[in-house]
């Protein structure tokens, strides 16, 4: 039985909102009786049903996507839900299956979104909760499933619960966050203290002074939690992806992170998550991921290292051509791919890693689809855009989608962007590719196109990797069905010694499309062993037939 303060119990008994019943028992601000934060804060019944979406929609390619810099409709400068609704048929040419949309909450810093001020409501600036909703329906209509970000770890500090927990020790929103009455010595978190003060003692803020951390060993808090995720999954949302998750619960100043209550609180999230029929949950721990993908934790988490050995060796990095190689032979199911995202300590965008070129570019994106499970682009990687050369550290990376060669608004709005645009804006943009074969976007799509045909490729059991120079080939198998690919990073052809495949079977070429007789066809000897000729930056695909 989920656990209720005091306050809950009687809401429920009065058939109120705890914010109406503490208002209406005349609460009082600060002290023992102090009202809610002005915020819905009532129990949430979970409300399971099917989101219609096709079966195995979790296992294909994800888009993230900053809704403020991907299309603003009503001209203020700034993305919003109706102009993502809008290129929802662009994200469906693309081949996607699943959007991760950065927070859309309201929030204190009225940009990333990751000082949240409301957990049940949309940032106005985006719309209404309904155009929320009303996105949700069409991106469901297309097939697409939609997981928000979600921060459990901290609020922002202007969350109204953490104004009324400022008051003082005796107020009953205190220990819904960490505090202590005098500075903690000896504690140093990323390179800072995590100890702000204020007034009334000292809380912790392990990322920024204006992000408290939550007391998650306080049931009320875990349970205000869950009530928030199944209002989203009830309004139909399809999943979550949880924000800096290794940092959730503090043991001292030398067990900060990846403390074992961490795993215990992810667990009870994806039984509640997965209570829900089609739904899907990953989580972000940068420096311990796979023990995050683990069933008893989270269940699945981004694979990161992976994207700084994939980028290292598309560039020649012999030593890291292996090390990706070797990656997902013992990476737990529920790792995910990617080659960048919105952080800059992930990496730059790819298109600046590589310096914009189109080859390395396209064997890169063709290496972590075909490779890894549930890839992950980010919005613009699919058509090389770049960060703005003006700015510095993350909003360099998050900048408006280009969409045509106008180089004020980039297709983006009408009006000056909130942010300056990418550096090659005018240059990488959807309308100059849309039409043009050779282009990195119509790549991504065929490359996705042939990820989606192939069930092997989605989720198939990854083996049998060899590398060779600057080439590498590997096997994923599903069910019976073989698909061999082989990336050869290098300037020069290189062959390939593949063994531990199907005895005396016959493969057919699947990329490149137009490849012809004898190319176009593969057989393994007897002993299940095959020599693969790979051509200097290239790749190559086939798949097992009768």
């Amino acid at each position: 039985m989920k656990r209720r303060t005091g306050w809950q119990r009687l809401a429920a008994l009065c058939g109120l909102s705890l914010s109406a019943c503490l208002v209406a028992c005349g609460g009082s601000h600060g002290g023992a009786d102090a009202p809610p934060p002005e915020v819905d804060m009532s129990p949430v019944a979970a409300e399971p049903r099917s989101n219609g979406l096709p079966e195995h929609w979790d296992e294909g390619v994800f888009m993230q996507i900053f809704v403020r810099a991907y299309q603003d409709s009503n001209g203020d400068g700034v993305g919003d839900f109706k102009g993502l609704t809008s290129r929802l048929g662009y994200l469906k040419s693309l081949g996607i299956s699943g959007i991760w949309l950065m927070p859309i909450h309201p929030s204190q810093d009225r940009d990333h979104g990751y000082a949240v001020t409301d957990y049940r409501a949309v940032a106005p600036e985006y719309g209404s909760l309904q155009d929320f909703q009303d996105f949700l329906q069409a991106a469901h209509a297309q097939g697409i499933g939609v997981v928000t970000d979600y921060v459990i770890n901290h609020s922002a500090a202007d969350h109204p619960a953490f104004l009324q927990a400022q008051s003082g020790a005796d107020n009953p929103w205190r220990d819904w966050f960490v505090w202590q009455p005098s500075l903690p010595g000896g504690w140093s978190v990323y390179g800072s203290n995590p100890w702000h003060f204020h007034r009334s003692g000292y809380y912790f803020g392990g990322f920024w002074s204006q992000m408290p951390d939550f007391n998650l060993r306080n049931s009320a808090v875990t349970d205000w939690h869950h009530d928030n995720l199944r209002f989203w999954l009830n309004l139909g949302v399809d999943g979550f992806r949880f924000d800096a998750v290794g940092n959730l619960v503090e043991n001292g100043p030398n067990a900060w992170e990846h403390q074992p209550e961490n795993h215990r609180i992810l667990r009870d999230v994806q039984t509640l998550v997965h209570s829900y029929p089609q739904r899907f949950m990953v989580c972000e721990a940068p420096s311990l991921p796979q023990r995050y993908a683990a069933p008893d934790s989270c269940g699945s988490a981004f694979a990161f290292g992976y994207q700084y050995a994939l980028t290292s060796a598309v560039k020649g990095n012999t030593a890291d051509l292996q090390t990706i190689a070797d990656y997902w032979l013992t990476a737990p199911a529920g790792m995910v791919g990617f080659a960048s995202n919105h952080d800059s300590f992930a990496g730059d965008r790819l298109a600046d890693q590589l310096d914009g070129n189109l080859t390395r570019l396209k064997l890169a994106a063709a290496t972590y689809l075909l490779q890894t499970p549930r890839p992950f682009i980010y919005y613009g990687e699919e058509i090389g855009l770049r960060g703005a050369a003006s700015l510095t550290g993350d909003p360099r990376l998050r900048t408006p989608m280009s969409w045509t060669g106008d180089s004020t608004h980039a297709g983006f709005s009408t009006v000056r962007p909130f942010r300056a645009l990418s550096a090659n804006a005018s240059s990488a943009h959807v309308a100059a590719q849309d039409a043009d074969p050779d282009a990195l976007l119509n790549f991504y799509r065929a490359i996705i196109s042939l990820r989606n045909s192939l069930p092997a490729l989605q989720r198939g059991r990854y083996q049998n990797p060899v590398i060779a120079d600057l080439a590498l080939a590997f096997e994923r198998q599903h069910e019976g069905q073989s698909v061999l690919v082989a990336i050869n990073h290098g300037p020069s052809a290189t062959r390939l010694s593949l063994s531990g495949l199907p005895h005396s079977t016959r493969f057919v070429s699947r990329w490149p499309t137009e490849a012809a007789a004898p190319a176009n066809e593969l057989v393994s000897h007897a002993d299940g062993t095959l020599s693969l000729d790979v051509p200097a930056h290239s790749l190559r695909v086939w798949q097992q037939v009768p």
